[in-house]
């Protein structure tokens, strides 16, 4: 559960103030210590013992303990600074509170009231979302989650700043489930219960209907368990007055082995986390579910594990996918492409107004970025363009990629259609995954998210957890974005 929140207008009274166990205290940007900033003779001589100018609070917290034993973090906001640092330093304030595992943070926004409303949004995101440890099966010193946020001196409203922190909590939450917790199937009673709580609807194709509509794509990844209870998930937001139809598609492997392929052991270590795709996806439904988004949303999850066994695929198979293309099998352990090849496919069959896909999809786009950002394909410029704004807007950075034809011919295959991808250990591989989705998309206005960032190691931006949830503050903050230009015909 995620920590009650409560928002005041203005300052506690000092003796309030005196009484408060854990303060993180936000002052503006400045050369000077604020005359009325929060225990400010105690801060200053924290500065002054640390020889440091007021200013370097900007670019780092400083805590000190109070006369009565609590512990004050302060740190400066700066607007200028992109939104990703102001996260990142509130992350580092907020870890140094939580670290002793408060019941209650108090946050004392000081500063005028035309930048209080932003600065109280970047920190209830910042503590809620933190504030909650992600599973953890220790019997012993199991980390205890924070029970109240407490804002003070903002009059806006946080609802937008609890829904992301809801929805992004809710994608680490499943990322950080070991594989035999989150199976395919204990995936899908999840999202069933998810739904039934938030009103969404639910659908259901399981490998029977999939192997009778000829999804040889997804099918061919789902053969190999000996459960058998992969499926694609379709839940759908459907508000009374939706403006346009969005389809959010995530890559859910829940275990990956790499199959015949069979990874090292080094590198399937984590491999319950390659369904970060899927569980961006729900966040961001999540999120939008309490938000008045004039979009209904349908989200398609491709549930499986790519598991070895006598019944996996192999190299050299060739399998037809849902839309009539067949593929030839080059390396199993290419399978998210695979899974979401069909689900792309069968989301099209609604011809929603734009369609957007999230996986982990590709060692290369790690290689090329880092786990800092994530990469994003786009079918025009244009979609290019606000994904770019919606990460810098979101503090979840993204970077676009080319994907033109003539990557194209490295697929070229002598008995399918086309390479599921190519064995060429230089090639550009993440590339090549777009260009092959691409073929299952249609005209459709389209974004493929490679998910590189989905797991950083020591946090992220606003997150602290190694697992971040990337995708669901940068989705709600670019299907707001495009929810305007269609709204206006653009």
């Amino acid at each position: 559960m995620i920590a009650t929140l409560k928002t005041f207008p203005a300052q506690p009274e000092t003796t309030a103030l005196a009484e408060m166990s854990h303060v993180l205290v936000v002052l503006p940007a400045a050369q000077e210590i604020p005359a009325d900033c929060p225990d400010s003779p105690l801060l200053k001589a924290t500065l002054a013992r640390r020889r440091l100018d007021a200013d370097e609070l900007s670019d780092s917290p400083v805590s000190a303990n109070s006369s009565k034993g609590g512990l004050r973090v302060w740190l400066m906001l700066d607007p200028a600074k992109s939104t990703f640092d102001k996260q990142t330093l509130l992350r580092e304030g907020m870890a140094i509170l939580l670290h002793e595992e408060p019941a209650t943070i108090d946050v004392l926004i000081c500063t005028d009231s035309a930048n209080a409303g932003w600065m109280a949004d970047l920190a209830t995101y910042v503590g809620l979302a933190n504030g909650t440890p992600l599973p953890n099966r220790k019997q012993e010193d199991a980390p205890r989650a924070l029970e109240s946020l407490q804002i003070w001196g903002s009059t806006g409203s946080a609802d937008h700043a609890r829904s992301l922190a809801e929805g992004n909590l809710l994608a680490r939450t499943l990322t950080a489930l070991p594989p035999n917790e989150l199976t395919p199937s204990a995936y899908r009673a999840r999202i069933a219960d998810l739904a039934s709580q938030l009103g969404w609807e639910m659908e259901v194709f399981d490998l029977q209907k999939l192997r009778d509509m000829g999804a040889g794509a997804f099918t061919s990844v789902a053969q190999g368990s000996e459960a058998n209870d992969a499926a694609i998930v379709r839940v759908s937001l459907v508000p009374p007055n939706a403006q346009a139809r969005v389809a959010l598609v995530g890559k859910g492997i829940c275990f990956d082995t790499g199959g015949h392929n069979l990874k090292s052991a080094d590198s399937m270590i984590g491999m319950h986390e390659d369904m970060a795709g899927s569980a961006a996806v729900l966040g961001i439904l999540h999120a939008a579910s309490q938000m008045a988004q004039p979009l209904r949303i349908d989200a398609w999850l491709a549930l499986a594990s790519n598991d070895i066994s006598p019944r996996a695929s192999r190299q050299g198979d060739i399998v037809t996918a849902l839309n009539g293309m067949t593929i030839e099998i080059v390396h199993t352990d290419a399978e998210g492409r695979m899974v979401l090849a069909d689900t792309l496919a069968l989301a099209g069959r609604s011809q929603p107004d734009l369609m957007i896909d999230f996986g982990t999809l590709t060692y290369t786009m790690i290689h090329a970025l880092g786990c800092r950002y994530s990469g994003i394909f786009a079918s025009s410029d244009e979609l290019g363009a606000l994904a770019v704004r919606a990460g810098s807007a979101s503090g979840e950075r993204v970077c676009t990629f080319p994907m033109d034809a003539d990557y194209e011919d490295d697929l070229d295959s002598t008995v399918a259609d086309i390479c599921q991808c190519s064995l060429d250990e230089d090639a550009p591989d993440h590339i090549h995954a777009a260009r092959f989705l691409k073929r299952f998309v249609g005209e459709h206005p389209w974004l493929h998210m490679d998910l590189s960032a989905a797991s950083c190691e020591d946090g992220l931006g606003a997150i602290a957890t190694d697992q971040t949830g990337f995708g669901v503050a940068w989705g709600i903050s670019f299907l707001a974005a495009w929810a305007k230009l269609e709204s206006r015909g653009q």
